[in-house]
This record gives C-alpha cells, structure tokens and sequence, in this order.
C-alpha cells in the first residue's frame, strides 16, 4: 500500500520565529505504517550502495537516520551539538535558515573504508547536510549520498549542495 507521506505533515505556522512555517512530522512517525514506509523508501533506494555509516544530525535527523544505517546493516554516526560529545571531534559551522550553529562528529566515528549517507528528516537550505558532508570527507571517508524526508525546494538545498558535492539527493516529498 502506498503511503501519501504529505498528508502526514502539519504546517505550523511562525514557528520559531514570525514568516516560517514549521513541517511538523510527529504525525508522520506516530504512524506505525508511515514511520515504517519511511524508513524502508530511504533505506531500500541505497540498499546497494553498501553503506557502512549512516550520518544524523541532532535531533531530528537521529529519528530518521539511525532506523535507516537499521535496515542498512550500518553504524550510526550522530552528528552533536558543540559540547555533547566526550571525545575528539571535528567541527563544522553552518548557516540556518534562522541563524547558525555548529555541528561535531567524533574524528574516530569513520575509516577510509567507510561508505557514509547523511540522512534527516528535513534539508531546508542544506546547511547541515553540507557541514556533515565536509566532516565525511575531512575524515577520509567516501561520501555516498543524501537521503531525507523533506526537501523544502524553494530555498534551493540541491544547489546549495552541488556547489560541493556531486552525489545523490533523494527526498520522499519535495515542497516548491
């Protein structure tokens, strides 16, 4: 059975802030069969890709990522928020659609061998999805592609990500 993954999603609007609308997705993973079909759609178009890590950026991109490298046969590499990792890490500063932040992975999280996909649930204007990427191939890991739920078209995040990187984007819903 096919799922309409958008009929899942409630707009919120001014939240965070005035002018943005929010894409609520908890109705989306409250859903058994929703979540599940999610997960699958993501995981089955990379199955033969032989994905090793499996990148998610806190929080929303954990939700999405880590049942994804799951079904994968993968590790799960979690992108943190500056100070929430014990250990080594590398750091990358990326622009929000609302502000900045900064994103570390553990310098261990990956070998040359790995085959790495960054997953979320959303990319916006691809801020994060670039700050992951950068950190893949800075540890000298094969960047793979990019897998999300929600791609918010009109700020553009496939161009922002082409200027680059060259891998794949796919996305479950597109919203121009």
């Amino acid at each position: 059975m096919a799922i309409n993954y958008e009929d899942y999603i409630v707009d919120i609007p001014d939240y965070p802030e005035p002018g943005v609308i929010f894409k609520d997705i908890t109705p989306l993973l409250n859903d058994e069969q929703g979540f599940t079909s999610v997960i699958d759609d993501i995981a089955n178009h990379f199955m033969k890709e032989h994905i090793t890590k499996v990148v998610g950026a806190e929080a929303r991109g954990f939700l999405i990522g880590a049942p994804v490298a799951y079904k994968l046969g993968a590790g799960f590499v979690p992108a943190r928020k500056p100070g929430k990792l014990p250990r080594s890490v590398y750091t990358e500063s990326y622009a929000l659609e609302y502000g900045s932040d900064e994103l570390q992975i553990h310098r261990d999280a990956f070998t040359p061998d790995d085959r790495v996909l960054i997953v979320d649930d959303l990319v916006a204007t691809a801020g994060t999805a670039v700050a992951q990427a950068r950190i893949v191939e800075r540890a000298g890991a094969t960047l793979v592609g990019f897998g999300f739920l929600l791609e918010l078209g009109f700020l553009n995040p496939r161009e922002t990500i082409g200027k680059e990187f060259d891998q794949e984007v796919y996305t479950l819903i597109q919203i121009n």
